[in-house]
């Protein structure tokens, strides 16, 4: 490709606390109804002064830390002006020159397809095959959120709900270090993941609790991907970004647009700002982009410049295992694949889940008579096939079961200590893939005791050699061409004849009995 992308992000990110920012309204942004919960501080009312929030500077600071940033021993607010209905007070409390972090770097894993030769970074260098890729972060602040603007009333009016004006906001900004728009999408998810880790915000996208902006243009580079010209082009905003998958889509179009701008000899000449119209799947231009010096940024004089030692000093203890170290554990400690440790740990709720459902699961191996070993030892020994199962059941029947009943980890009604037991019964050929499917549904459904439900409706796997010897006879009787067939050399058929085994006993035959009856009995054809 003769134009390299330059893309950076600039994400907000809405903390969790009781209060808001500088007031002591409820945060509750998705309140319903608009309007409730607001006081004269957060609408901007003559005479009224900030209180800072010291529960979102610790958020701030600990978001700053699991993203390697240089911390600031003192830090403050400023005031960047502007006039939008959204914004009360014709400015926002935010920070300029004295942010809570500088110059970070968050690492994430790039799909081997995604690295290489072709893709060299934004600031020089060639990424290798496989190699992670390390993110730039050039900030972290604090600042206040605008109100929300509803446009397209019944009366054809834009209003303004309040609720959402003055809550506490993160700012990351990056580096321009992404070389592809997957890996915006990545580091997108691996923040989100971090943010839930720290138990600072849900960021969820969808619901505007991470927002994201992303900059790109485009770089000229000669046959050998070298940089034709040292300086960076004007970048370009994109707005209105509410997914992953927005984010990647709005990135790829941008790219296709300016590649065009280049070859014909129109490359963009001023920053702009351009929003992304999700329906049309296309960029529009909203308006030229502001510098920092359109803000008029000067410090916020009802709030003193802040010591930040002691907050530093309480939350150096507070960092818990992140993602990134957790996934890694998940693979070596438990045995689960990259993909499957990745899902797994991409909710605490979901790892804490999962750690309680092994360790519930160990227990219950060594309980079982037909297990040799204690638990560590049996766990060790058949490491690969029981992290494949409780990885498989959770990230695939169980993860779609929740989809479907919109059912969230925190109200799920299976207890790790049923859920150990269901994949024991698994582990122990007592129950089919068929019937397990059916069990764990009623499972989720009412909570109930595997073992018990298994019993109540039948489903327990049929491991009778007599009676499973009959039904197999009786296929092999019903179906004299595919038998012919088979004895003829084509052994493929083979597994003709234990899709309907399994059909005729509901799933509840042991398929490997199920096998070698057939083995025998067609051999004899």
């Amino acid at each position: 490709m003769p134009y390299q992308p330059v893309i950076g992000l600039e994400i907000h990110v809405q903390l969790k606390t009781k209060s808001k920012m500088f007031c002591t309204c409820p945060n509750n942004p998705d309140e319903a109804e608009p309007n409730v919960n607001i006081c004269s501080i957060c609408t901007g009312q003559p005479g009224t002064l900030p209180v800072i929030n010291k529960a979102a500077l610790e958020m701030a600071v600990l978001a700053a830390r699991a993203l390697n940033l240089k911390l600031s021993e003192e830090s403050k607010f400023d005031r960047k002006n502007y006039f939008y209905p959204d914004l009360p007070k014709g400015y926002q409390i935010s920070q300029y020159d004295m942010p809570i972090g500088l110059d970070g770097y968050l690492e994430i894993d790039v799909p081997s397809h995604l690295s290489g030769e072709s893709n060299r970074a934004a600031r020089g260098g060639v990424r290798p095959k496989g190699a992670r890729a390390k993110i730039g972060i050039t900030r972290v602040h604090l600042e206040e959120d605008a109100a929300k603007s509803i446009h397209g009333s019944k009366t054809g009016e834009t209003l303004i709900d309040y609720n959402r004006c003055g809550t506490p906001l993160v700012e990351i900004v990056t580096e321009p270090d992404f070389r592809t728009p997957q890996e915006a999408k990545i580091f997108l998810q691996e923040l989100r993941a971090i943010m839930r880790c720290l138990k600072i915000s849900d960021a969820d996208m969808e619901k505007a609790q991470m927002r994201c902006d992303a900059n790109i243009s485009l770089r000229k580079t000669d046959e050998n991907g070298e940089f034709v010209d040292a300086a960076l082009s004007p970048k370009t905003e994109i707005k209105n970004l509410n997914s992953f998958k927005a984010v990647e889509r709005a990135l790829e179009y941008e790219i296709k647009r300016q590649t065009k701008l280049w070859e014909q000899g129109k490359p963009p000449r001023v920053q702009s700002t351009r929003g992304w119209n999700e329906q049309s799947a296309v960029t529009e231009e909203q308006r030229v982009k502001e510098e920092a010096h359109d803000y008029r940024y000067f410090p916020e004089p009802d709030l003193p410049p802040m010591d930040m030692g002691e907050i530093i000093a309480k939350t150096q203890s507070e960092l818990p295992e992140l993602p990134i170290a957790k996934r890694k554990r998940f693979i070596d400690e438990y045995g689960f694949k990259n993909e499957e440790a990745k899902f797994l740990t991409s909710d605490p709720s979901l790892a804490e889940f999962t750690e309680n459902v092994i360790s519930e699961l160990k227990e219950w191996l060594a309980s079982l008579p037909e297990v040799e070993g204690d638990a560590e030892e049996i766990y060790e020994k058949q490491k690969a096939k029981l992290a494949k199962l409780v990885g498989g059941w959770i990230c695939s029947k169980l993860q779609g079961i929740m989809t479907d009943k919109k059912i969230d980890i925190k109200n799920l009604k299976i207890t790790p200590e049923n859920f150990a037991e269901f994949i024991s019964l698994i582990y122990t050929n007592k129950i089919g893939s068929a019937a397990a499917q059916k069990i764990l549904a009623k499972m989720a459904e009412a909570g109930q005791d595997p073992t018990q439900i298994m019993e109540d409706n039948e489903l327990g796997q049929m491991s009778d050699v007599k009676e499973i010897e009959t039904v197999v006879q009786d296929i092999i009787r019903q179906n004299p061409d595919q038998a012919a067939a088979y004895g003829a050399g084509k052994t493929a058929l083979l597994q003709f004849f234990v899709g309907l085994a399994m059909k005729a006993t509901e799933g509840k035959a042991d398929p490997n009995i199920v096998k070698v009856l057939l083995e025998k009995y067609l051999k004899e054809k």
